[in-house]
């Protein structure tokens, strides 16, 4: 039986034996996302999950770091994420694949660069106000990623070129940014300026609810795969993920569901074209946790 595009295209690709990258916005995207393709293409060839923002910070949290840690039912977030580390190095290693985590913090917890002048005692009532991303809803989620996150977007592009540093070989799965998480969105432009061949992901299980960015899409004229291949041990290796696996899944039901990818559309080079603008997406995420 021939393959299905998508599988023609990533065995090809595959076969040449150059590696493949997967960036990984947070310690459990790449597997909720990409876990069955994983699996195969980890047989085949060089796969590396590079998690970009794997650490937390010290108190005082902001109002929507707290209401995260309550849905994990963690009191320290640095203790939160290195157990979240943990869990991310067993279930890729049952994988068989490599990982690197990049060491960013991610964006519930990550702070201004250089505080704001003038703030003094309020700082520590107010921690909203050191930091990139106050709220949840209204800044860490609207699909825009902030200009104080230059620095951050630079290192994710440097990881890019020390995982992948011939620009004319390997291949980057990148997120799409479905849910508009800033996260994900700085991911997905760093991958999208990095000139490498990129495949872009469907974040699961956001996009059970949410719709991806039109205008990224079109753009890039990207056409929709779905993967559906080793899909039945998928849910084993979400539920490794303990601290993250009740709050996302709340009724404690893992659907089964294709794991979706977006390719150029035939006719189309799969090299990145250059910079992107940052643009937000026209949808709210589907849930609370990163």
């Amino acid at each position: 039986m021939a393959d299905d595009p998508l599988t023609a295209f990533v065995r090809t690709v595959l076969g040449t034996g150059v590696p493949m990258i997967v960036l990984s916005p947070h310690l459990d995207d790449a597997v909720l996302s990409c876990g069955a393709l994983l699996g195969w293409a980890g047989r085949r060839a060089p796969v590396t999950v590079a998690t970009l923002f794997t650490e937390a910070a010290p108190p005082p949290y902001t109002l929507s770091a707290r209401q995260y840690l309550r849905q994990t039912r963690a009191c320290d977030a640095e203790q939160l994420y290195a157990d979240r580390r943990a869990e991310d190095r067993r279930v890729l290693e049952l994988l068989g694949v490599d990982w690197r985590h990049v060491g960013l913090v991610d964006g519930l917890f990550r702070r201004l660069p250089r505080s704001r002048p003038g703030l003094g005692r309020l700082a520590p009532l107010l921690p909203e106000l050191e930091h990139v991303y106050p709220t949840y809803r209204l800044h860490l989620a609207r699909g825009r990623v902030s200009a104080h996150d230059a620095e951050t977007l630079r290192v994710a592009g440097e990881t890019i070129d020390t995982l992948l540093p011939a620009r004319s070989g390997g291949l980057v799965l990148a997120p799409l940014g479905v849910g508009g998480h800033a996260d994900h969105v700085l991911a997905r432009t760093a991958a999208e300026r990095s000139g490498r061949r990129v495949v872009y992901y469907s974040e699961f299980p956001y996009n059970q609810t949410a719709a991806a960015d039109a205008e990224f899409t079109g753009r890039h004229r990207l056409v929709a795969r779905s993967w559906e291949r080793d899909l039945d041990r998928k849910a084993e290796l979400i539920r490794g993920y303990r601290t993250q696996a009740d709050a996302l899944f709340p009724g404690g039901l893992i659907p089964r569901a294709p794991e979706v990818y977006l390719l150029p559309g035939a006719g189309d080079t799969a090299v990145s074209r250059g910079p992107a603008r940052l643009r937000r997406t026209r949808t709210r995420t589907a849930g609370g946790v990163p």
